[in-house]
């Protein structure tokens, strides 16, 4: 019987007389990673193999033990995802460290990308780790590198931050998220771009959002249109009409909406060193007015918006679609369109529990409340089943 790389990793751990803390320090994983690693809870991959091989002198064992392990169906690209987002922390080994050339900043960036991409499919769950490890390293170069390199390193790092922030709010983790928020704005004004800073104050409202506060929502997406790019200054926007629209406000509802179109049209999607701030799935102001008219109590006119524009997201997008997916439903219910309430929601409840969102949730919890009152009717007998296994998952 072959040895697995978990077991052969603990035994030369073990033979090196090293604890499993000492060797997180060394590699520049978690401990509980490396746990995991070693229990087989969680595959190997090339880098991290590369590491523990040179760090406890295993001669090129674990590297070949890693490389013969078969990936199972599915498995591949988060295994491949994991690998990139780690390879920073090569960089973080002890003895001197090279100024990052335009080919390690690359690498960099094309790894969070991958991250970012996962997270549209998967749960925050899978990301949430490899994304908080490469946040620090990037963090961690920028300390000991000169300008102009250190200042596109914290921009870099300020983008993570910003997105792990976002994980951990879908991951149901709020004080997580307000920390990783404001950690992304001090870390985007000490690399000089006040742009992420501005759009901490729209992330912050959608936490306020979330917890059903017009006022705070408001507020703080007020706040985030005092300065930024024209894409930040409309994203603002387009959270404060969603503010409005919680608080029953129409009119100042549909001027947010306007403003924010206005300052979309003239907006700029960067597709230079940085990841674009934001979700690029579909109309972001279209999906937010449907989600407002819900809000609004004009759920047959949300229904309408939501089922044109969703027909628009792609299937990749899954985090989108299972949101904006949740809203719809519960728009056609609380219109009284019970049977297409539960036909949509057929089509996005595989989506939802995919992404195991706490914020889609939200809305799949009210969605559940509603159905309840027709629990004799044949189609809600048919996916209540389904829709309490997702609501209740957490």
């Amino acid at each position: 019987m072959v040895e697995s790389f978990g077991a052969l990793l603990r035994e030369y751990r073990d033979g090196a007389g090293m604890s499993l803390t000492e060797l997180a320090k060394r590699v520049n994983y978690s401990k509980g990673y490396l746990s995991k690693i070693e229990n087989g809870v969680k595959p190997p991959n090339a880098i991290l193999a590369r590491l523990c091989d040179s760090t406890l002198d295993a001669g090129g064992a674990l590297v070949d033990a890693a490389r013969s392990r078969r990936a199972a169906p599915g498995e591949v690209d988060r295994r491949q995802v994991l690998a990139a987002s780690a390879a920073a922390g090569i960089a973080l080994a002890s003895g001197p460290r090279p100024v990052p050339d335009e080919g390690v900043l690359a690498g960099l960036r094309t790894s969070f990308e991958q991250l970012r991409r996962l997270g549209t499919q998967t749960g925050p769950a899978v990301v949430l780790e490899p994304l908080v490890a490469q946040v620090r390293t990037v963090h961690g170069l920028a300390r000991e590198i000169p300008e102009p390199t250190r200042s596109r390193l914290l921009l870099l790092a300020a983008r993570i931050a910003e997105y792990t922030g976002w994980m951990s709010q879908e991951a149901g983790n709020e004080q997580g998220a307000l920390w990783w928020t404001r950690y992304a704005a001090e870390t985007a004004i000490a690399g000089g771009d006040r742009d992420i800073a501005s759009y901490a104050y729209v992330r912050e409202a959608g936490l306020a959002l979330y917890r059903q506060d017009p006022v705070a929502t408001v507020e703080l997406a007020r706040q985030a249109q005092r300065a930024g790019s024209a894409r930040v200054l409309g994203l603002a926007a387009r959270r404060e009409a969603q503010g409005h629209a919680l608080a029953g406000d129409r009119a100042s509802c549909e001027r947010a909406l306007d403003r924010a179109a206005g300052f979309m049209e003239s907006a700029v999607v960067d597709t230079g060193a940085y990841p674009v701030l934001g979700s690029t799935a579909a109309d972001p102001l279209e999906l937010a007015r449907g989600w407002a008219l819900c809000d609004l109590g004009r759920a047959g006119e949300a229904a309408a918006v939501l089922d044109r524009e969703l027909a628009r997201v792609p299937a990749t997008a899954r985090r989108t679609r299972a949101r904006f997916g949740a809203r719809r439903s519960l728009a056609y219910a609380l219109s009284g369109e019970i049977d297409q309430s539960c036909a949509t929601l057929a089509e996005t409840i595989d989506d939802a529990d995919h992404v195991d969102s706490a914020t889609v949730r939200t809305d799949l919890r009210e969605l559940a409340r509603c159905l309840g009152r027709w629990r004799g009717h044949h189609a809600v007998r048919e996916i209540y089943p389904e829709l309490n296994r997702v609501v209740r998952r957490h």
